[in-house]
C-alpha cells in the first residue's frame, strides 16, 4: 500500500505541474484570438473529453479567423458547421451556428488572415491539445491507482471532492493512520488555528498555521470553493462554512474553518472504516 500511495503522490505533483502549464497554453491561445477571433472560447462550455479535447479549441482550430466564418453565406456557414460537427461527434444546432454568424460579423480583428496568422494559431491550439492530453491520462491513472486503496469509496463519496479532488486528497494526504488524533491531521495540512496572543490580548480569530503542506491546503479550497457553488443542505461542512459567512466571518477565515471541519470528518471516517476492515 505505500507503494501505492507514493506512487499517486508523485502522480499528483505531475497532474498539478501540467495543469498549470494547460492553463498558461489556455491562456496564450485566447490571447491570440482575441486578434483574430474575438470571443470564441466562450461559445461553448462542453466540459473535456476523456482524450482532453474541447470543442471550442476544436473550433477554433478550424475557424481560427472571424473571416473563416464571416465570408461564407449564412447558409453555407450553417452546413459547414454541420459538417464539421459530424466529423468531430459534437452536437449540432443551427441557433448556435445562426448565433455565431450574427455574431462573427460585427467583430473586429486585429490580425489579418494569412499564412502566418494560421500557423500561430495552430501551433497554440497543437501546445494546449498536448498538455491537455497529458492531464487527462495522468487523471486516469491517478483513478486506476487510486482505486486499489481500500479507503477509494469512503472518500469518493465525500461532498465536494468529485473525480479529481478525491484523488489529490489521497495522494497528498497518505495513510490516516500515520496521524494519531485529528488534530494532528489538521496541523499537517496547516488549517489548525495558530497562536496570536499577547500579554492580556486573545484576538477572536487568528490566521492558519499554514506549517506543513501548500498542495494539500490548495485542494482542501478547491473542496470549499466546490462545496459553496453547490450549496449541498444536508452537508455539515458547507452549513458550518454558511454558518461563519452569515457572521460577517472574511472569506479566508470561513474557507479555512470548513477545510478544518472537513479534514476533521475525512480523518474519522477513513479511520473509522480502515479500522473495520480484516487485518
Amino acid at each position: 500500500m505505500d507503494e501505492l500511495r507514493n506512487q499517486l503522490k508523485t502522480m499528483n505533483r505531475q497532474f498539478a505541474f501540467y495543469m498549470k502549464h494547460k492553463t498558461a497554453m489556455k491562456n496564450n491561445l485566447i490571447c491570440l484570438l482575441d486578434q483574430t477571433f474575438p470571443g470564441v472560447n466562450a461559445y461553448f462550455d462542453s466540459p473535456a473529453r476523456e482524450d482532453g479535447s474541447q470543442k471550442w479549441v476544436d473550433f477554433a482550430a478550424a475557424y481560427w479567423h472571424v473571416d473563416c466564418v464571416r465570408k461564407m453565406f449564412p447558409d453555407a456557414f450553417v452546413d459547414h458547421y454541420s459538417n464539421w460537427c459530424g466529423r468531430r461527434k459534437y452536437n449540432f444546432s443551427k441557433a448556435k451556428a445562426e448565433e455565431i454568424y450574427e455574431t462573427a460579423k460585427e467583430l473586429v480583428s486585429v490580425l489579418p488572415k494569412d499564412d502566418f496568422t494560421k500557423r500561430i494559431i495552430k501551433q497554440a491550439v497543437d501546445q494546449l491539445n498536448t498538455a491537455s492530453r497529458t492531464v487527462e491520462q495522468l487523471r486516469s491513472l491517478m483513478n486506476e491507482t487510486a482505486a486499489r486503496l481500500p479507503e477509494y469509496s469512503v472518500i469518493m463519496a465525500m461532498r465536494g471532492v468529485g473525480p479529481s479532488l478525491g484523488l489529490q486528497l489521497m495522494a497528498e494526504i497518505g495513510d490516516v493512520t500515520r496521524f494519531t488524533h485529528r488534530n494532528a491531521i489538521t496541523a499537517f495540512a496547516g488549517v489548525d488555528p495558530g497562536v496570536n496572543e499577547s500579554g492580556n490580548y486573545s484576538p477572536k480569530s487568528v490566521h492558519a498555521s499554514k506549517h506543513s503542506s501548500p498542495v494539500l491546503r490548495k485542494t482542501l479550497f478547491q473542496v470549499m470553493d466546490v462545496l459553496i457553488k453547490t450549496k449541498p443542505q444536508d452537508d455539515p461542512v458547507y452549513l458550518f462554512m454558511d454558518k461563519k459567512r452569515a457572521q460577517g466571518k472574511p472569506y479566508y477565515v470561513y474557507m479555512t474553518a470548513g477545510a478544518n471541519k472537513f479534514l476533521r470528518i475525512y480523518y474519522g471516517r477513513v479511520k473509522e472504516y480502515l479500522a473495520s476492515l480484516p487485518q
